[in-house]
């Protein structure tokens, strides 16, 4: 048995027709994988992607607007707030004003009652004290008569 030295086969490097065979073939199975399956998962990618960072964008503005009306309702809650405790203050005082005068007029009234009843009761002392004067008069003048008749 001859070894030939010349041309070994099969060795690690073959150049022959097969590898750029083998090239092209791996060259069109990633242009298929890539039209096929890669483009269309990218696609998919993007459009969750796009569909997430619109969803945040449109979150954002939301809790945004919430906080702006929260903030807003705030101030109107503390503006009726303070209206209310004017309002009520200004009734209260409008009441201590009215109880004040009407505790006025009846002391008014009440003195001009006693004045009157008063003056009144001296009008009647002076009559009274007239009329027992004249029956004084008359009773003395009686007294007189029997006294000299006698």
């Amino acid at each position: 048995m001859q070894e030939s030295s010349t041309e070994v086969q099969g060795g690690l490097f073959d150049f022959n027709a097969t590898l750029p065979l083998m090239a092209l073939q791996f060259l069109a199975l990633t242009i298929i994988l890539n039209l096929i399956y890669y483009k269309p998962l990218g696609d998919v990618l993007d459009e969750r992607d796009e569909y997430i960072r619109n969803s945040l964008t449109a979150a954002s503005a939301a809790l945004s607007q919430a906080n702006d009306l929260t903030q807003k309702y705030e101030q109107d809650l503390a503006e009726s707030r303070k209206k209310a405790q004017d309002i009520i203050k200004n009734a209260q005082q409008d009441a201590q004003n009215i109880v004040s005068s009407k505790i006025k007029e009846a002391q008014k009234d009440a003195d001009q009652l006693m004045s009157n009843t008063y003056d009144q009761l001296n009008i009647q002392k002076e009559q009274a004290l007239q009329s027992l004067e004249k029956q004084v008069e008359i009773l003395s003048n009686q007294i007189q008569v029997k006294l000299l008749s006698d």
